[in-house]
Formats: structure tokens, sequence, C-alpha cells
């Protein structure tokens, strides 16, 4: 449902053009018949038109909360995952064929033993994880009993207008849909190895945003919540919200995970270093323990310098070097700064995937 303070919070937060401010008040409208609420509280706009298009918004507002469904995950106790990410997850994916396949955000179900979807009405489905996808960050999870779930269709995540309104949508017994506004598509890197081209950054942030769907007007799917993230509208200003792995990631690599499990380019050099960009510099803020960070003596507070020999001067290009070379396993030279000196430390890269326990079902 829409939360009472949607009408407040348009207004002082995501401020559409002028022309386009009837769209969002009819997106509103639409979650407010979606939700059931009273006729007094409705108020459609004044001509069959309008109306019979607010209704029809409303039906496409139902179809979305219907395709989202609540994602409960339990991880292996020795799951190494299970230090940052907590053993019991939950969050939302979206159904997304006729068979009830459901896209979420992969570390939902990272090294997951037992994976649960549940449904509004408190059903718990037990499910299966299919893909896991280190490149995009996507998992697909296949319930395990014949159910009929409703797909949402995959939309054009690519060139989002920033005026118009979108909706988030969460799924389970506590799922819910309030509007959005898309602020900026850009580059993201994170620092735990993990890059993507496009992002989608939307406000207001939703605190349950992990695996939720981002929908356009249509009902078209464009995105799958994975962050809660400070500088929304871009590096250096403030403004909180959450950032969405465009659907349009999925699409290039759908057949390989259904196939294969993961795509190709999962198989990739993995170090076991937390960076982040800080005043143009990659420097490492953690390193994992048992990594190959850790095994070639990289520290916190170091900062790397170059990477092979070549200049990294922010974390994205740290990461395409490190990914250039399509071996997995080698030897690479990292050119780091400690305190006042110079070191040079030679380390023997993984294959992330290979680090890492499989999901019961892959």
């Amino acid at each position: 449902m829409l939360p009472v303070s949607a009408a407040a919070m348009l207004r002082r937060r995501l401020r559409p053009a002028r022309p386009r401010r009837r769209r969002f008040a009819g997106l509103v409208l639409g979650l407010l018949l979606g939700a059931g609420l009273p006729a007094a509280a409705q108020q459609p706009p004044a001509g069959d038109e309008e109306e019979a298009a607010v209704v029809e918004q409303a039906r496409v507002l139902r179809q979305v909360s219907a395709s989202v469904v609540g994602v409960r995950a339990l991880a292996a106790p020795d799951a190494a995952s299970s230090e940052s990410l907590g053993q019991v997850r939950q969050g939302s994916g979206v159904v997304i064929d006729a068979q009830g396949l459901v896209l979420t955000i992969g570390y939902l179900v990272l090294e997951a033993d037992k994976v649960d979807l549940l449904l509004p009405d408190g059903r718990a489905l037990p499910g299966r994880v299919v893909a896991y996808d280190l490149a995009t960050g996507f998992a697909l999870v296949q319930p395990v009993v014949p159910v009929q779930l409703v797909p949402a269709p995959l939309g054009q995540s690519g060139g989002l207008d920033t005026e118009e309104p979108y909706v988030i949508a969460t799924g389970g017994p506590d799922g819910a849909m309030s509007v959005a506004q898309v602020v900026s598509q850009r580059p993201f890197s994170g620092y735990w190895e993990y890059h993507v081209e496009d992002a989608i950054f939307t406000v207001p942030p939703r605190p349950d945003h992990s695996g939720a769907g981002l929908f356009n007007a249509r009902g078209e799917l464009l995105g799958i919540g994975s962050l809660f993230v400070m500088e929304a509208l871009g590096p250096g200003r403030h403004q909180p919200g959450n950032m969405f792995v465009p659907v349009d990631l999925y699409k290039a690599v759908q057949d390989e995970l259904r196939r294969h499990g993961a795509s190709r380019r999962s198989t990739r050099a993995w170090l076991g270093a937390h960076c982040v960009d800080h005043q143009g510099l990659v420097r490492v803020v953690r390193v994992q323990a048992g990594s190959p960070a850790e095994a070639a003596g990289l520290q916190p507070g170091d900062v790397i310098l170059k990477l092979d020999g070549e200049p990294v001067g922010r974390l994205e290009a740290f990461y395409r070097r490190l990914w250039s070379d399509p071996r997995a396993e080698r030897e690479v030279t990292l050119e780091v700064g400690r305190g006042a000196g110079l070191l040079t430390l030679t380390a023997r890269t993984a294959d992330r995937m290979k680090t890492l326990r499989r999901a019961r079902g892959i």
C-alpha cells in the first residue's frame, strides 16, 4: 500500500515538472485504488477519460503487486558471507516467467542452504537457487512446487526519464508499493569487487530495498533493488536513496544464467580487498581473511597506486584492470602506498566463484 504521507512526499521530494505532475497524481491515485481504500479517500480526477486512466493504472499496479514475492534465505553456518550478510536474510524478488522463476538480488541467497518464497497470504513456498551471478549481482530462484504466480514483463532500463513517476514494490505479507523518482543513471563500483554500468538511483529511499522491484507506470520491471546510498544524485551530492541493478543486464545474460547458473563474466580474478575511492585514490578499508590480498600482505589503510604497472586512480579503473585478463587465477603485482613509503606486493588471484559455497540447488 502507499504510505499515508505520499502526497506530502511528492510535493516535498519529487517536484516533477509542471506538465507531468498529473502523471504522478495519477500513479498515486492508482496506488490508492489498488490498495482498496474507501472511495472518499481515492478522489479520482473529474472526467470519464481521466478516471478511466486512473482505474487502468490501479489495475496495472495490482498486477505489479501480485508479481512481487518475499524471499527468505538461511545461509550455511560455515558460509563466509554470513559474517557480513548474516545467516538469516530477507528481502524480495520479482516473478519473471509463467513457471514462477523469481529474479532477486544475489546477496540474499548467496551460499544459502534454504530459500523460501513468501506470498501475500502468508504461504511460504520452498525455492531452489538456480543461478547466482557474481558479475551482475542477480540471482534466480525457482519454486520447487507448482504454483500459479503472476509474471512481470521486462522493460527497457536504459535512458530512464528523471521526470516520470516510478514504483518500488516489495513482496511477502508485509509487501508495499511506493512512488519513486529516478534521479541518476551511472556506473557504480562497490567495495566488494563489483562494478555495473548504468546503475539506477532513486529517491526517496526505501529501507526494505533488497530484491525490491522498480517498475514503470506500465508495470514493466526496470531494476532490482540492491543498496541504500547516501549520494543518489552523484558523488559529492548528499541525497539518500537506493541503487537498483538494471534489468537490461539480466536480459543480456539470461540464457547463460538459466543454462549454467552464472554468466561467463563471473569467472574473473578476485583479491578479497575491500576498497573505496578516496580523494582520487583507491584505499583499502578491509582485507578478507584467507584471501589472496591477505596472503600478499595488503593491509587496511594501504593505497593501491598501480596494478601490473598501470596506474589505477579510481576504483572503476582498478577493477577494469584486474578483470582485463580472462584468467581468473594468475599472479598480479600491486604498487602500494603505506604511510610515507612505497611497497611492491605480489598476489595470486583466485576465482571468486570457486571460493563461495554453492547455494543448494545450483
